[in-house]
């Protein structure tokens, strides 16, 4: 019989381009799907005659109610390793496999490269400049430079770690806080163990780098951006629910901070009237930290060797926890 595999989510329609599908033989048929599903009905409406589902990160949500009215499914494989849009527990219950592909080595530092063109454009103001250039205006505001400032750093995993040398190249004071973090665990990687509290008032640019689990939710609060320096800037390329939405957009509004640099969102992608677009002291990327060539290609061909062992009845790499 033959297996039919989506392929969602495949923005830029590559998918098909970077990685040899055709290793699965003449038994399969790729369809790849270039914008996203607008509703759960939807999303099970052009699923329903799949097979095999390969998801991109948590681009689709795949809950319980969604999983269960798709009874032609038998695996679901994601790209990444982690994957918290995917029911789990349903996946096992309804006898679905579920498992995660590695991307390439230079994955992580493509997150933390994205973070720090974040800070660059908000700290040299390039959106104003290149504005005022195009109307023949010379330089509109000053630009502030890092050496000097600090860095905080939620999270000091691998990304993390990456921003911190990034970061003291640039002559900046590091320091870094995280609910598990210790003093002895940072020192390595010369960064300063601080409280939130400390973090949250001292740092000139603070960037999230945590996983989002139940634990880390809104792990932002109003109360903790009210905290901030009023000349702060916010940079996430982590997860958008590290921060809380609204009070995020009322301190952007208020002046409460002075700046944000985002690459992920609650919603994405992200709506064209969302309050965000309307705001001059952001700089917002469409979810690219990871999104690179490299990146992608060793995603899909993971997957692709993935769907080989499964259908060699073999069982390929779970995702984590």
């Amino acid at each position: 019989m033959l297996k039919r595999i989506a392929i969602l989510d495949d923005y830029q329609g590559l998918a098909l381009e970077l990685a040899d599908w055709r290793v699965l033989g003449d038994a399969v048929s790729v369809q790849t799907f270039t914008q996203p599903a607008c509703s759960e009905a939807a999303l099970v409406e052009r699923l329903r005659d799949f097979d095999v589902i390969v998801a991109m990160r948590e681009r689709t949500r795949f809950p319980r109610d969604v999983l269960k009215a798709l009874p032609r499914l038998k695996m679901i494989a994601s790209t990444g390793m982690r994957n918290a849009a995917i029911d789990s527990v349903a996946c096992k219950d309804l006898g679905i496999t579920l498992c995660g592909a590695r991307g390439a080595r230079s994955g992580l530092a493509g997150t933390a490269e994205t973070a720090w063109a974040h800070v660059l454009a908000l700290r040299k103001h390039l959106k104003a400049s290149h504005a005022a250039l195009q109307v023949g205006r010379w330089q509109p505001r000053l630009a502030q430079p890092l050496m000097g400032q600090s860095l905080g750093l939620i999270g000091l995993g691998q990304i993390g770690q990456h921003m911190a040398r990034i970061g003291l190249a640039f002559g900046m004071d590091v320091m870094a806080w995280s609910p598990n973090l210790t003093p002895d665990k940072a020192q390595p990687f010369g960064v300063r163990a601080v409280s939130k509290k400390m973090l949250l008032e001292s740092a000139d640019v603070l960037s999230l780098h945590l996983v989002l689990a139940p634990t880390t939710i809104d792990i932002l609060s109003a109360v903790d951006l009210a905290a901030m320096k009023p000349s702060a800037i916010l940079i996430n390329t982590s997860r958008a629910e590290l921060v809380n939405e609204q009070a995020l957009i009322e301190a952007l509004q208020r002046g409460v901070i002075s700046g944000a640099g985002l690459d992920v969102f609650w919603q994405e992608p992200l709506p064209t009237a969302h309050p965000l677009l309307s705001l001059d002291n952001v700089v917002l990327t469409p979810h690219l930290g990871y999104a690179t060539d490299e990146n992608m290609a060793a995603f899909y061909s993971h997957v692709v060797r993935n769907i080989q062992t499964w259908m060699a009845g073999g069982t390929p790499p779970a995702l984590v926890a």
